[in-house]
């Protein structure tokens, strides 16, 4: 059986045969250019059009490509862009936060100054049982100084007391709490009071007063501070702002509300007055010689407002309760 011959083109060759071809045509073409006039008229008749219409769709597909080449490049400017904008709002958000922190250190930089005579330490809330702030957790406790009973402070004023302290934790409960009372005053006249924690109320962003007296002429907007015959207390701290003044069905006494000086709705920072209100009235010393007689003493006046018959808590000094710390007097 014959093997058949595999024939190779060269490249090469192909190449030359094309070269002698084109040369050769253009030879005839110079020589014979009149003679062939009608043939390049019928030929350019035939190929001008398909290469028109070759340009156009090539003019097209470059415009597609070009078009396509634009729309990759504004996807990643795009994406670009974006990542920017993320972040840059994190940035912006960081610095509202920054910018929010430090109003709220201000706040209690401009509440320091005003109550500069005492020595105090800064604190964060960390714990809170419901949406007012009536009794919450603050992170500083005994380690830093911290007592039972010492005032708390926030805003413009008044916050609360601490009713229990721990070794690096203490427990807070506000004038806002409906187991509060706090002996106050007005500032402008001295009239004394008391301020009633009211839960309720604090819907409506107020507190009571009750207990004022029917003669006191005080008028809306005046300020309440803490009395000096408060036993807890410091005196001259800020409660809030009185409202609302009516005469009692007794014809005795006068209630009204009370805007708190603090927003006892976004706590976040306090500070903690480390003074201890002193007793007002203390035992004498005892004597000496076993014989001597020791002298009767007086119980210490309670922060519990004479009976209130339209408030309905008949609150007197026999209950035997605290009524600022809500402990039982023993």
């Amino acid at each position: 059986m014959r093997r058949r011959t595999k024939f190779h083109i060269n490249p090469k060759h192909v190449l030359i045969a094309g070269v002698i071809l084109c040369v050769g045509f253009l030879g005839i073409s110079f020589r014979f250019g009149e003679q062939l006039a009608p043939v390049r008229s019928a030929v350019g008749a035939v190929f001008t059009p398909m290469q028109k219409g070759i340009n156009i769709v090539g003019t097209f597909l470059s415009d597609k490509l070009d078009n396509f080449r634009d729309i990759n490049d504004l996807l990643d400017e795009n994406k670009d862009l974006k990542d920017q904008i993320n972040v840059l709002t994190y940035e912006n958000k960081m610095l509202l936060q920054d910018k929010y922190e430090l109003d709220r250190l201000r706040d209690l930089y401009v509440l320091d100054q005003k109550y500069q005579d005492y020595p105090k330490v800064a604190a964060r809330v960390i714990a809170k049982p419901g949406n007012w702030y009536s009794v919450f957790t603050i992170d500083k406790g005994t380690k830093d100084g911290l007592a039972k009973d010492m005032n708390v402070l926030a805003g413009n004023g008044l916050v609360g007391i601490i009713t229990e302290c721990y070794y690096n934790y203490s427990i807070v409960r506000s004038i806002v709490d409906d187991k509060s009372y706090v002996s106050a005053m007005f500032l402008k006249t001295a009239d004394t009071c008391f301020v009633q924690g009211d839960l309720q109320l604090m819907d409506q962003g107020k507190i009571r007063v009750i207990s004022i007296s029917k003669d006191a002429e005080i008028e809306d907007g005046h300020e309440v501070v803490t009395s000096n015959i408060s036993p807890n207390f410091l005196e001259g701290i800020l409660i809030g702002y009185v409202s609302d003044i009516e005469l009692d069905a007794s014809n005795m006494t006068k209630t009204a509300y009370l805007t708190p000086a603090v927003d006892f709705e976004h706590l976040e920072e306090v500070l903690i007055i480390t003074e201890l209100k002193e007793p007002q009235m203390k035992e004498p010393p005892k004597e000496s010689d076993s014989g001597a007689e020791t002298p009767a003493t007086e119980t210490p006046a309670t922060e519990t407002p004479a009976t209130e018959t339209d408030s309905g808590a008949a609150v007197g000094a026999e209950s035997g309760t605290d009524t600022e710390t809500g402990t039982n007097i023993e």
